[in-house]
């Protein structure tokens, strides 16, 4: 029988130590040779003790490889207690004992691997059967949960957890539901990952999605069970044809989207009005909807300039409203219907950007409406300003208007109107006629006898709601000879009018304070209507509505420049050398109406003066009545506004010695003989004031 070179030279070592081991402690008892056995004796004890001590199978085998030193440690320390090499040499004896054990056990060259047979000293351990997987249990379940169970010890039971119940998805071939348990009862699953299941099943990570399962009555829960998603096919689904729900998750809730957290309610479509709406809701714990306009704009396909898309928030809800052409640039017509007041005073004004119609007022809950419309040339202030008038003329209001410049447009409102008439001389006398008005109204008893504070929807009113229009409002207000009346007399009537049915319009291309809009007049005029802005040139978007009062956060972003859309074929256009078409400007009639602190974009109706108006308008116009005529023509107020000024009607008349102003009853400027400003002579502060400094300027 052949012996392994391990063996033989381990045997050799034996023979060649035992002389060694027997006169070392005899010849030197404190040499090197005995100190160095002796440490290896110390070694091996230390390391049988550790492998006993330890609760890892094969501590027998560990300790038999210790043994040969602790044992030639033991005849060394036996070799220096006897005297000389002992009785029987002793010493010689037991260091052959030593390498007949070792030639016989080899501890060393035949326990260094698990796979050598064990040595004599150890009993042959019997052979163990491998590991089995912990046993699913038979409860007696579907084929295809048993099908899938063997497929999952298969994979070697992935996150040491058995399938209870596996549930496969309707109409989706390769997808399934897992509901999964520890292997060990009471133990939480640790080990489970994405990864495990998906190599299980041979699919992508993104298509396994794992969740905790909650405790049901009839069954257990907690962090020993798991449920586990298993879904190719509709993942596949997703990334091909998603549902409206779906694309919705991924693209405009994920985050970083356009509206992050928001869970889809449902998808509206309007063919009649070709808009289509998605509606979102946002959980309460992530507060107000954030919406990011230009990557919504992007997600749905569209252009943040092209005034196709329009947010609504309410309150946690959202309406997204994508319209297939931009609702501002449609044309809505005008009709007597939508311009007729309802029992509320409310009428159409125009159209929101959602659809929506969005409404004006004749009066309000404090008394006749004032009106504030900004536009810069070009921009539909003439064609809104005719929305109003027509309005009020279909309130039975009494209407006059005064423009700083005459042009087509106003002339034909004119003839709608109690009064109409050209320049600031003109307006100066309508805002005094408003302020003698104020006074006799106040005194004018109603049906019951008493005199009280306008009120349309209470019985026995003496006189109709009257509205002051004032086109050009600015230019007027900046004439030398009279603009600083004209602008204390608005102010004056933007204060107290409404309570006796005077509405103040007010028509300009500004606001500012610095272009000559007093405070005071923007905010009266700003609490007591709807204001509408249209057109508003990018740059001053931010000032204007600040200057209107509406708070940083809701200042709207600017329209865009056109709502036609862009001409394709660009490129085509430069390979061939032709000139690009002319720029379509359709946002005339556009812009922002505000009855709270949120504008909202609008595009007004449209009333087509080249056709004619006359439709729009009662059959007749009302006026003043009688007595506030006869009121008015006793003040020396009531006559034809349109004549020069009257000696005397603004100031002292002129001396006869004086040179060369005999027929100018005041001087450019403003300023009377005296060289004081006519307006700031005598402060005006109530309206009994400003109808005696009428008086007294007019000679009454």
């Amino acid at each position: 029988m052949s012996v392994p070179r391990s063996v033989a030279l381990e045997r050799t070592l034996y023979a060649l130590a035992a002389p060694v081991l027997a006169a070392a402690p005899n010849l030197a008892p404190d040499g090197p040779v005995s100190t160095v056995v002796q440490l290896a004796g110390a070694a091996g004890v230390i390391g049988g003790a550790l492998a006993a001590k330890g609760d890892r199978p094969g501590a027998g085998r560990k300790i038999l490889r210790w043994s040969p030193p602790v044992l030639a440690a033991a005849v060394d320390v036996a070799a220096q207690h006897t005297p000389g090499w002992g009785p029987w040499c002793l010493d010689a004896l037991l260091a052959a004992s030593w390498a007949a054990v070792g030639w016989l056990v080899l501890p060393y060259a035949r326990h260094a691997r698990r796979h050598h047979r064990p040595a004599l000293a150890a009993p042959a351990p019997a052979p163990q059967p491998a590991p089995e997987p912990a046993a699913q249990p038979d409860d007696g379940t579907d084929a295809f949960t048993r099908e899938v169970r063997r497929l999952w010890e298969r994979r070697g039971l992935p996150g040491n957890t058995l399938v209870v119940k596996a549930t496969a998805h309707e109409g989706m071939p390769h997808d399934l539901s897992l509901l999964l348990r520890a292997c060990e009862a009471g133990r939480p699953i640790t080990g489970l990952r994405d990864e495990d299941v998906a190599a299980a099943f041979a699919v992508d990570v993104s298509d396994v999605h794992i969740e905790e399962v909650v405790r049901q009555y009839g069954r257990e829960g907690g962090p020993g069970w798991k449920h586990v998603h298993v879904t190719p096919d509709a993942a596949e689904r997703r990334r091909t044809a998603p549902t409206t729900g779906e694309w919705w998750a991924e693209r405009i809730a994920a985050t970083g989207g356009p509206v992050p957290g928001s869970e889809f309610v449902k998808k509206v479509r309007d063919q009649q009005r070709k808009v289509t709406h998605y509606i979102a809701q946002v959980p309460d714990e992530l507060g107000e909807p954030r919406v990011n306009l230009y990557t919504l704009a992007a997600a749905l396909k569209t252009k943040y300039d092209e005034g196709r898309l329009f947010v609504t928030v309410d309150g946690s809800q959202v309406l997204v409203s994508l319209w297939d052409s931009s609702p501002l640039a449609q044309v809505f017509p005008a009709t007597r219907e939508l311009l007729t007041p309802d029992a509320d005073g409310r009428w159409v004004t125009g159209y929101l950007g959602n659809g929506q119609p969005a409404r004006n007022r004749v009066y309000t809950d404090r008394g006749a409406a004032h009106g504030l419309f900004v536009a810069p040339s070009g921009g539909g202030k003439t064609q809104l300003m005719g929305l109003h008038i027509a309005a009020d003329a279909l309130f039975q209001a009494v209407v006059m208007l005064a423009t700083e410049a005459p042009d087509e447009k106003t002339a034909a409102l004119g003839r709608h109107t109690a009064r109409y008439g050209v320049g600031a001389l003109y307006m100066v006398r309508l805002l005094r006629v408003l302020v003698a008005l104020m006074d006799i109204r106040g005194q004018m008893p109603w049906e019951d006898g008493l005199v009280h504070e306008w009120d349309p929807k209470r019985p026995g009113c003496p006189y109709r709601m009257l509205s002051a229009y004032l086109d050009e409002f600015l230019s007027a207000a900046r004439n030398g000879a009279y603009g600083v009346e004209i602008m204390e007399l608005a102010e004056l009537v933007s204060v107290k009018g409404r309570k006796y049915g005077v509405g103040l319009k007010v028509a300009g291309q500004s606001v500012y304070v610095q272009d000559g809009f007093t405070q005071l007049l923007c905010e009266n005029l700003r609490e007591n209507c709807i204001p509408v802005v249209l057109k508003v040139a990018p740059g001053k978007v931010g000032a204007m509505f600040k200057a209107l009062g509406i708070p940083a956060e809701n200042t709207p972003d600017p329209l865009p420049r056109s709502f036609s859309p862009a001409e394709e074929g660009r490129i085509e256009r430069v390979m061939r050398g032709e000139p690009e078409p002319p720029a379509d400007s359709n946002t005339g009639g556009a812009g922002w109406i505000i009855e709270a602190k949120q504008p909202d974009v609008l595009r007004t109706l449209y009333m087509d003066f080249k056709a004619g108006i006359d439709d729009y308008f009662p059959d007749t116009v009302a006026t003043l009545t009688d007595h506030e005529i006869r009121e008015l023509e006793a003040r020396g107020l009531w006559f034809d506004w349109s004549e020069p000024p009257r000696p005397g009607e603004f100031g002292p008349a002129p001396s006869g010695d004086e040179d060369g102003d005999d027929d100018a009853p005041y001087k450019a400027g403003g300023e009377h003989r005296s060289g004081q400003p006519a307006a700031h002579r005598d402060a005006v502060t109530s309206t009994r004031q400003a109808l005696e400094a009428i008086k007294r300027l007019s000679g009454v």
